[in-house]
């Protein structure tokens, strides 16, 4: 599942190529990937601009001079590639051949036609989607609702971070922080870097963190995801920037998947464990455990 810098890598992308482009056309093979009314398609996204693209947590946002927006979920393997008739590219997501390949191929499962270029959504697996709807409801959709706020929002402060993690006083750290609705789009790799970063032991309880502490998270994650941005994304199998570059930010890991190697910070061995049901990794000299002196 792609976290919160890889779907921004994503959404740059996009927001520098489909602005000013009109929607001339839609082809879909596969309801579950395009589950839009044929009537609402072609009122509203048909012979409409493209005037932003956006992003909210993991969710990619077209929004439309109709006032209708187009939401993209990745979800585990979904592609956009981008072809414009003068030959300008664009691939971001799952690395297979489909980003370079010919298309559509059998992968592809929406074709939005564009003028003078297409948008193919191409997903192996089938659980993305594009969904189409009036702009003003996109908040209140369950999924949005239920969501957290933005991790590098300049209106997110260290104090509303403490506040939304001491709801889960008796939660783990780890997944207090991984859970969507405290905060959006930090996911197992941000989790580990950022609570090395605070030297905090991930199994740690909510409520047995100081504030001072949890400062230093707040710092700590907004540190991490912005590197990771910054680099193009972190994951080094399923996702690829907006060049079709893998995304370079695990190369700058302090802890996640460095299991035996020295911690750059006191060059004790790195140990993976399992904390709130994920591999986690961590620094057993700057991450104390829960109960030790």
């Amino acid at each position: 599942m792609p976290e919160l810098p890889e779907v921004e890598t994503v959404r740059r992308g996009l927001a520098r190529l489909l602005p000013s482009h009109t929607i001339q056309g839609v082809v879909s093979n596969y309801d579950r990937s395009f589950p839009n009314a044929a009537a609402d398609v072609q009122q509203f996204m048909i012979g409409s601009h493209v005037t932003a693209v956006k992003r909210r947590g993991k969710v990619l946002l077209l929004e439309l001079d109709t006032n209708f927006t187009l939401l993209v979920h990745l979800k585990m393997t979904g592609q956009l590639v981008y072809r414009a008739d003068g030959g300008q590219r664009f691939g971001a997501g799952h690395p297979n051949d489909s980003l370079v390949g010919k298309l559509p191929d059998n992968s592809t499962r929406v074709t939005v036609e564009l003028d003078g270029a297409k948008l193919f959504f191409n997903d192996q697996r089938r659980f993305g989607w594009m969904r189409l709807m009036p702009t003003p409801e996109v908040p209140n959709i369950d999924f949005f609702k239920k969501i957290g706020p933005e991790p590098l929002s300049a209106d997110f402060t260290a104090q509303d971070f403490k506040e939304r993690l001491q709801r889960r006083s008796n939660t783990t750290i780890k997944a207090a922080i991984l859970d969507q609705s405290v905060v959006a789009g930090i996911g197992n790799i941000y989790a580990d870097e950022g609570l090395w970063g605070a030297r905090i032991h991930p199994a740690t309880r909510v409520k047995d963190v100081s504030a001072v502490k949890l400062n230093r998270l707040y710092t700590a994650l907004r540190d991490v995801l912005q590197l990771s941005i910054d680099k193009g994304g972190s994951s080094d199998r399923n996702y690829v920037d907006a060049s079709g570059q893998k995304g370079s930010y695990l190369t700058f890991a302090n802890v996640f998947r460095r299991e035996g190697q020295p911690c750059p910070r006191c060059g004790h061995e790195i140990v993976k464990s399992r904390v709130a049901g994920r591999g986690t990794h961590t620094c057993p000299n700057c991450q104390k455990p829960p109960g030790s002196v």
